[in-house]
């Protein structure tokens, strides 16, 4: 009686032999088909992702790169009346290339705010090439009618500019 249990439970020869049938193997084959190409599509889908993360990135560091640019470089240093240094008015930009982003360039056109006579909309079309094709994006912002101190700075001591007489 011992020996048959010994022999079923396989530990004596002649009992049933282990190991996986056809059917066994390709269902486990089928599963792992299965999570593999769960786990290629998760890929991709990632990498589209990330894709499309760098590029909002890098948009936006671009339009941050222009708004730097336009504070700095809109508004012409002038002298008033009295020989004080203010901020002329605002000089439309016309396909101006992009600090640090070759060949993206914008176009700007300001309107004074009625209400606050140094408050000014600006009107930014940034425009590239992709693969031959030229796309445009257009956003607006507000800008106070000034020039930063920096700017002011660099014009006269480094580039030796001397403010314009206002008209």
């Amino acid at each position: 009686m011992k020996r048959r249990a010994r022999r079923r439970a396989g530990l004596e020869p002649g009992g049933p032999r282990g190991g996986f049938t056809l059917i066994e193997v390709v269902l486990a084959m089928l599963v792992l088909l299965i999570g593999m190409t769960a786990i290629l599509g998760l890929l991709s889908f990632g990498a589209a992702l990330s894709r499309t993360a760098s590029l909002r990135s890098g948009a936006a560091g671009a339009i941050d790169a222009v708004v730097a640019d336009l504070e700095e470089s809109l508004f012409p240093l002038q002298l008033d009346e009295l020989g004080d240094e203010v901020a002329g008015e605002p000089r439309d930009v016309n396909e101006h290339e992009i600090p640090g982003y070759p060949g993206l360039v914008y176009t700007t056109k300001s309107t004074s705010n009625p209400e606050n006579p140094l408050e000014y909309k600006v009107e930014v079309e940034m425009k590239w090439a992709v693969g031959g094709t030229t796309r445009s994006k257009r956003f607006t912002t507000l800008l106070l009618r000034e020039v930063p101190f920096g700017e002011r700075l660099r014009a006269r001591i480094i580039e030796g500019k001397k403010p314009e007489k206002k008209e």
